[in-house]
């Protein structure tokens, strides 16, 4: 019964995923694109596609794309759980995880956009499917009946998830605030614990709140003249997509076409330092890539500050090379942490597919 109900909510993911890569796919090649040829901010040192107006287009329409994969993942993962009714739930919860400072109501909410996340936004579809699928179960009148799944289900349940977002919102905020101060006592402390938080902060939500705090944090430290937190932090950005991609390419057959498809796209992503790329495997199976994600990010961030690798751009992955300290260092560690991701979730994905295997010869 518990093995069902799994598979049930892995093939509700998986369904929200399938929709959802061509809009990282998307926004990823058209950023990269914009990046890649961008002249270097004179302040930041950062690749700045603003001043050129072609790469500015190429850029907005990257973002926008990257901005619609947050809705089109919840709103699948609702569908597949409720089918037609849940879409309009879905989409609108998983649009408000893009930046919930507008559901905030009751305390100053954060400078910077409030992103749920990927994480957000799968915890949204979830909640919206299965509560229109409550809905559908209710016994109505037969003049009410019809005007249930286009109207009354689509407002009654949108209202429903902006409420459980708005509940939502402020713990997020106050789990922002508490984590931002507590990066900023650690930096006194232990080097190398401050950067396998920061490695582990990037990689676990990919674009959410945690790693929204652990990037902001490094940034605030080129202001103070100090680069190695946020070489730490360029290191970790691009290895779980580096990582996803390598993992693709060392062992095809663990892959399936479209997963392989995802990591070549994943693999141009993590070069101009795009976390994001590794989003459609860590949101089709997140109990098993999220640690593996983070383990290699630990790794690429702890090399990067032992080996003194200063950052002096807002940025990360090998994209923002010129602007480094200590450059070889930081290779090695995106390298280190790149393979030590694929290698870890190579490792699990074979020992399960060899369970199966192992029961039906037994």
């Amino acid at each position: 019964m518990i093995t069902d109900s799994l598979k049930q909510l892995r093939q509700h993911l998986l369904t929200g995923v399938s929709y959802a890569i061509p809009f990282v796919a998307c926004g990823g090649i058209l950023i990269a694109a914009a990046l890649a040829f961008a002249p270097p901010n004179p302040t930041t040192h950062a690749p700045d596609p603003s001043g050129v107006p072609l790469l500015k287009f190429l850029l907005n329409i990257g973002v926008t794309s990257f901005t619609l994969m947050l809705p089109v993942l919840a709103m699948y993962i609702a569908y597949s759980i409720a089918g037609k009714p849940g879409l309009v739930p879905g989409a609108i919860g998983g649009f408000l995880c893009n930046d919930l400072r507008p559901l905030v109501l009751f305390q100053e909410p954060p400078n910077n956009a409030l992103s749920a996340g990927f994480l957000g936004a799968i915890i949204v579809g979830l909640f919206a499917g299965y509560l229109v699928a409550a809905m559908k179960k209710i016994p109505t009148h037969r003049l009410v009946k019809p005007v249930m799944p286009i109207l009354i289900i689509p407002i009654v349940s949108s209202l429903c998830v902006g409420g459980f977002l708005m509940l939502i919102g402020p713990p997020i905020v106050q789990l922002m605030q508490w984590m931002s101060a507590e990066l900023n006592d650690m930096q006194t402390g232990n080097a190398v614990v401050l950067a396998a938080v920061i490695g582990a902060m990037i990689a676990f939500d990919m674009g959410g709140p945690v790693n929204k705090v652990a990037f902001f944090f490094s940034v605030g430290m080129i202001e103070k003249g100090n680069y190695l937190p946020m070489g730490a932090c360029a290191a970790a950005i691009c290895t779980p997509p580096l990582g996803m991609g390598l993992a693709t390419m060392l062992s095809r057959r663990l892959w399936s076409t479209e997963e392989r498809d995802s990591g070549l796209a994943a693999l141009g992503m993590g070069t101009i330092g795009i976390t994001e790329g590794a989003i459609p495997f860590a949101a089709a199976d997140p109990l098993r890539v999220i640690p593996c994600l983070m383990g290699g990010s630990i790794v690429a961030s702890v090399i990067a500050m032992l080996a003194k690798v200063g950052n002096h751009a807002p940025h990360g992955g090998p994209i923002v090379l010129p602007v480094i300290d200590n450059r070889a260092m930081y290779i090695v560690a995106i390298a280190a942490g790149t393979f030590t991701t694929a290698l870890l979730i190579n490792g699990l994905k074979a020992v399960s597919k060899s369970k199966p295997a192992r029961e039906e010869m037994a």
